[in-house]
């Protein structure tokens, strides 16, 4: 492939931002959608994100900024969508973008597409016809703030051609951002969508007053429900233990960037469900993704105590003080 493709992003969150950070250590010029008009005016005017991680200045002059998606896809040869999964299909409803089929797609998305209980990548091929063969995906751990502060972080591009993965792996590799490459599309994307609902049930537990021993334990069996889950939705020869499955489940779970364990520690403290959404500023995934991974789940019947519990107090108001005391008999 081209030694020097062209790369358009699709977003404009604190995610979008750090990836446009990356990107532009190595690209002489990213063509970036964003959906406001005045994210777009100031962009240009001040070489900063006047929503998110403001402490990143972009070169003004290498950012190509429209509120235009189809502009910026005639542009691009490869597009990285980096939307937050609960706004994707309508987002692309609302701009119905076309001329995709050729492109190469790589999803930034760590969530379920509400809608159709669907992983971005499945919905990114059904809805642009792109061949499974050119979508790829962008795994942790990585907090969008440690990539603004440039500390080391390591990520995992996924993707059946690893031609292509190694190109985007290259395009966003920077002196503290160590970038692997892997086949297992699904099972990332899956294992992105689970560690979202697991760090919710961390942090309803912290909110609690449990401690760091039953997190442990709640975290090391999450590990394995990962484990089952993956196996069973989708064969592949891959390592639960290595950092885009237990790497990225660990630092959302533990670190205070996460907004899963945010949105778990105002729900465990007493928040309702709704008020705590209402509260955060930014999207926690694993809303959404719960109830994603709860239906899919209906087909696979795997054994899921931490997913299912997490599942009910978001979605059937059920007491995170009753959910998570059956856990602890459950976990071992």
């Amino acid at each position: 492939m081209d030694s020097k493709p062209r790369f358009g992003l699709i977003g404009s969150g604190s995610w979008a931002t750090a990836i446009a950070k990356m990107l532009l250590t190595n690209t002489d010029e990213l063509n970036w959608w964003v959906r406001r008009e005045e994210t777009k005016d100031h962009l240009l005017q001040y070489g900063r994100n006047p929503n998110y991680i403001q402490s990143i200045e972009f070169d003004k002059e290498r950012i190509g900024v429209s509120t235009d998606m189809q502009a910026v896809i005639d542009n691009s040869d490869i597009l990285i969508f980096a939307i937050p999964s609960g706004y994707l299909d309508a987002t692309v409803q609302a701009h119905k973008p076309q001329r995709l089929e050729n492109k190469i797609i790589i999803n930034a998305i760590k969530g379920m597409v509400v809608e159709y209980h669907s992983i971005p990548a499945r919905y990114l091929h059904k809805e642009f016809g792109v061949p499974y063969e050119r979508i790829g995906l962008i795994a942790g751990p990585c907090h969008a703030e440690e990539v603004a502060r440039e500390k080391l972080s390591y990520l995992t591009v996924a993707c059946p051609d690893q031609a292509i993965a190694q190109t985007v792996a290259d395009a966003m590799s920077t002196r503290y951002i160590k970038i692997q490459t892997s086949e297992d599309v699904f099972g990332a994307e899956l294992a992105a969508v689970l560690k979202n609902i697991y760090a919710i049930g961390a942090g309803i537990a912290m909110g609690l007053g449990y401690g760091d021993n039953f997190l442990s334990v709640l975290i090391s069996n999450a590990s394995q429900e990962m484990k089952r889950f993956l196996a069973a939705v989708h064969e592949h020869d891959r390592d639960v233990k290595e950092s885009a499955y237990l790497g990225d489940l660990l630092v959302t779970a533990y670190s205070p960037h996460s907004r899963n364990r945010t949105l778990g520690m105002m729900i465990g403290k007493g928040y309702s469900v709704k008020g705590a959404i209402m509260e955060m500023n930014m999207v926690a995934e694993g809303f959404n993704g719960s109830s994603g991974i709860f239906h899919l789940n209906q087909k696979f019947e795997v054994d899921m105590p931490i997913a299912d519990a997490v599942y009910r107090i978001l979605h059937e108001r059920m007491s995170p003080v009753i959910e998570v005391r059956l856990l602890t008999e459950q976990l071992a």
